[in-house]
């Protein structure tokens, strides 16, 4: 049996999380969405776990497009490499760690109101009752995530805008999210794994227990922005997500505040730009 694996390991959270675990564990395995590129990627991936054999997999690996409509990629990606991930880590006794999703809670707080969200939600649902443990996260930012593109978080992108000398672009109305940064999910995936035995079968959140207006955030990190129009904002759109500390693990909390997290990432993407 060998160290750890971490799925989606080239992703902004799959990267954070490895580079970690490799501080503090010799052996950890790592596998990204190339695998999905062959038509018999399932028998591959059955080959694969029985030739790492884990003793944990932390399954991060995902399509993360909120606005994919590919019900068949999404399905297959979220979905059903979940269910041959728990059923593998059920038969042999393996710990199993799922990133899923605050998308979970869609616009009315209890069920999902787009793809990506019902993918995340029927996975982590089987993951739960085969003895796995899942973390939904909220609005997860910081270091790690320049490769992501337009599913990076909306401050990378601001950003971005901002070195461009373009404004960043709010939706109207006031929306507001329970924004994470990427230590404090990190720290979450390794505390989960510490207190498996006590905390396998739930889903827990993953968040501050704050919501901040988007506002707030380009504030704090010093980046102006202007307004959309109304009739840009998608259908589906969360205007509120807040993660629960009563859904929180038990003795688990985040380190980082809003503004420590805003303030640590803008000093890092200063350097990043100045080096």
């Amino acid at each position: 049996m060998n160290g750890m694996l971490v799925t989606g390991s080239k992703g902004f959270i799959g990267k954070n999380l490895s580079n970690h675990l490799g501080q503090i564990e010799q052996n950890v395995q790592l596998i990204d969405a190339d695998y999905f590129q062959d038509e018999d990627w399932k028998r591959n991936l059955c080959n694969f776990l029985e030739k790492c054999n884990p003793k944990v997999v932390f399954h991060v690996g995902a399509c993360s497009n909120t606005l994919e409509v590919d019900v068949q990629l999404m399905m297959e990606q979220n979905y059903e490499s979940t269910k041959i991930i728990s059923n593998w880590c059920t038969e042999n006794k393996r710990k199993l760690i799922y990133s899923s999703s605050a998308a979970n809670y869609g616009v009315d707080g209890q069920h999902p109101s787009n793809l990506y969200g019902w993918s995340k939600y029927v996975a982590e649902d089987f993951v739960c009752k085969n003895g796995g443990i899942s973390l939904r996260y909220f609005n997860v930012y910081g270091p790690g995530e320049e490769s992501k593109g337009v599913m990076s978080s909306f401050l990378y992108q601001a950003y971005v805008k901002k070195t461009q000398g373009d404004n960043a672009i709010l939706f109207p109305g006031s929306p507001s999210r329970d924004f994470v940064y990427i230590k404090d999910v990190v720290n979450a995936d390794v505390y989960a794994l510490e207190n498996f035995p006590k905390l396998a079968g739930g889903y827990y959140d993953v968040a501050t227990g704050s919501s901040r207006l988007f506002e707030d955030v380009l504030n704090l990190a010093g980046i102006k922005f202007s307004y959309a129009q109304e009739l840009q904002i998608p259908s589906g759109y969360q205007f509120y997500t807040c993660g629960n500390p009563g859904k929180w693990m038990p003795g688990w909390k985040p380190n980082y505040s809003l503004e420590e997290g805003v303030i640590e990432y803008m000093n890092y993407l200063h350097e990043s730009q100045s080096s």
